[in-house]
């Protein structure tokens, strides 16, 4: 662990560590949120492109509006002390990012904090580290928010509905007839189910470039040139595989996805995110960078139960306002099915937009040899339903695309 504090010598007695300089993002520390008083001129010498400020006492009831970041401590254990944080956290501005020195912290009330609008939430007594890396993130995003806006590619995302829905082989088709179609468009696909990713043997691209790889190599994944250092498909599609060896989940932060988020969009005008069926930060992240989110399921009763809980966990982490798109893959004659396709749309409680119809050996055999499904069977319904999924998904990322030409 870097420990920054070694590389600053700070004099105890300082309280404001510069002057505000106009221009400059503030960044607010309110009482002793980030602990001994030195710390606040580390953390300034740090970030010379910042304005540091100490705020007497706790979180302060008036915020200047000129402040973009305020960091404030929170009593995890008591409950009065949460219920004041989470009702200032939503009384705010939207432009003041608050991070939250949580003291005994706990999953339940970290949540909470950050689904009621905390920019980070971080364990107290905060690391110098933790600290740096949670203002860097803000700061990058500040200073991104005001320069001229830049149109950038777009990212969606795939979660799964449990295991063995087909969301990886729909994705992996989906992006190939993309690809294929207009070869002058980048089109990307990452697979980030670290533990169990199988996108690059759907491409036959087993030596693809992988996730493990990029994060190895100790390259910022913002400065990774994708476009460049990710294998090709024959249909064109960009591949960034799963790692090739069973791979821990917390081996992806949030602030990864925030750098590789930024490479993508800047290097493809459309990349599929392929997610782990479990929740983590990270997987939350990616989300939250997602311009679309796809969710995949089957009908069967176990499917379509785990449809229900993911559409729930989207409006709790506030992601249901994304554009979303219900895919039920795998539909047969309702005779064959455990659940009709009316009866589980009233049970997730919205229909669906793409219905695949089943064609299990049309997608095992492209998936088997790396091809697209119009390479084993032209003009077959899969293949056209698979057509309209991506046209589905594409939509808007092309439209942007046309502008920037």
């Amino acid at each position: 662990m870097i420990q920054l504090s070694r590389f600053f010598k700070a004099d105890a007695a300082i309280r404001t560590a510069q002057p505000i300089a106009l221009g400059l993002p503030r960044v607010g520390v309110a009482g002793e949120a980030i602990g001994e008083p030195e710390r606040l001129a580390s953390l300034a010498a740090l970030f010379p492109n910042a304005a540091f400020e100490e705020i007497a006492g706790g979180w302060p009831d008036r915020v200047s509006p000129n402040l973009r970041i305020l960091i404030v401590a929170v009593e995890g254990a008591s409950e009065s002390s949460v219920e004041d944080a989470a009702r200032r956290l939503r009384q705010k501005a939207p432009e003041l990012n608050v991070v939250v020195a949580l003291r005994d912290a706990t999953i339940a009330n970290s949540r909470r904090l950050t689904r009621e609008g905390a920019a980070d939430v971080l364990p107290a007594p905060v690391s110098e580290t933790a600290l740096a890396i949670s203002l860097e993130r803000l700061l990058a995003s500040h200073v991104e928010t005001a320069a001229p806006a830049r149109r950038t590619g777009q990212i969606v995302s795939i979660v799964k509905a449990g295991g063995g829905v087909g969301a990886t082989s729909l994705g992996v088709q989906a992006a190939s007839i993309l690809a294929g179609r207009a070869p002058e468009r980048g089109i990307g696909f990452v697979d980030l189910d670290l533990q169990f990713g199988t996108a690059a043997l759907y491409f036959d691209l087993a030596d693809a470039l992988t996730v493990a790889d990029c994060i190895d190599s100790g390259m910022e994944l913002d400065g990774t040139p994708f476009s460049s250092a990710l294998t090709a498909h024959k249909s064109g599609v960009r591949v960034l595989a799963a790692p090739r060896e069973m791979t821990a989940l917390e081996s992806l932060t949030p602030s990864m996805i925030d750098g590789m988020a930024a490479g993508l969009r800047r290097d493809f005008d459309l990349t599929v995110l392929d997610l782990p069926s479990v929740w983590t930060n990270w997987t939350n992240r990616a989300l939250e960078h997602s311009d679309r989110i796809v969710l995949v399921t089957h009908l069967s009763v176990p499917h379509v139960h785990l449809a229900r809980r993911q559409l729930a966990a989207l409006a709790l982490q506030k992601l249901d306002a994304k554009p979303l798109t219900l895919v039920c893959n795998c539909v047969g004659a309702d005779a064959d099915a455990a659940i009709s396709r009316r009866a589980a749309e009233r049970a997730i409680g919205r229909p669906f937009d793409v219905a695949i119809p089943e064609d299990r050996r049309a997608m095992r055999s492209a998936t088997n040899q790396g091809l697209q499904l119009s390479d084993v069977g032209r003009n077959s319904k899969v293949e056209k339903a698979v057509t309209e999924f991506a046209d589905v998904i594409s939509a808007h990322a092309f439209q942007l695309s046309e502008m920037r030409r």
